[in-house]
C-alpha cells in the first residue's frame, strides 16, 4: 500500500469559529440545504457524531456518484481541527483503500485560512492520476465557497 499526500489552502473572510460551526459541526444539515444538487442527505449509520462515527453521504441527482461513507477520525473544537476518512462508496475507485482528510482552520486577519491535507491510501503500487485529485479538490473548493457565501449572506448564522 502506498500513501500519496496533497495539501491545499484556501482563504476565507469568515472567522475560524463561525466557519468551523458551519463547515464541520453542522455540515450534515447545512450542505443538503444549500447544495441539494451536490448532497441529498447525510445519515449517521454508527456513533453519536463524535470520533468513530460512520456517516453515509448520498449525492444529489446531478452527481456522477451515488454515495460515500465517512468515518470521523478526530474533532478538536478548541483548535478548529477535523479529520475523517472516505472508507466506502462509488467515489472511491478499486485502486484506493481510503482517502483521509485533515482540515485545520487558522485565524488570518478578520477571516481564516483553511488548510486541507489529503492522504490517498492506495492498494499496491497504484498511481493516482493528477486529474482525479484535481477534480476532488475543485469539488471540495466549490462546496466550501457555497458555505462561505451562505455565511456572508446570513451574518447571524452560526455565531
Amino acid at each position: 500500500m502506498g500513501v500519496l499526500t496533497y495539501e491545499t489552502e484556501y482563504a476565507s473572510v469568515i472567522p475560524p469559529a463561525r466557519l468551523y460551526n458551519a463547515l464541520v459541526l453542522d455540515a450534515d444539515n447545512l450542505i443538503p440545504k444549500i447544495a441539494p444538487q451536490a448532497v441529498k442527505t447525510v445519515e449517521i449509520l454508527e456513533g453519536d457524531g463524535g470520533v468513530g462515527t460512520i456517516k453515509k453521504v448520498s449525492f444529489g441527482e446531478g452527481s456522477e456518484y451515488s454515495y460515500v461513507k465517512h468515518k470521523v477520525e478526530g474533532i478538536d473544537k478548541d483548535n478548529f481541527d477535523y479529520s475523517y476518512s472516505l472508507i466506502e462508496g462509488d467515489a472511491i475507485s478499486d485502486k484506493i483503500e481510503k482517502i483521509s482528510y485533515e482540515i485545520k482552520l487558522v485565524a488570518s486577519g478578520s477571516g481564516s485560512i483553511i488548510k486541507n491535507t489529503s492522504h490517498y491510501h492506495t492498494k499496491g503500487d497504484v498511481e493516482i492520476k493528477e486529474e482525479h485529485v484535481k477534480a476532488g479538490k475543485d469539488k471540495a473548493h466549490g462546496l466550501f465557497k457555497l458555505i462561505e457565501n451562505y455565511l456572508v449572506a446570513n451574518p447571524d448564522a452560526y455565531n
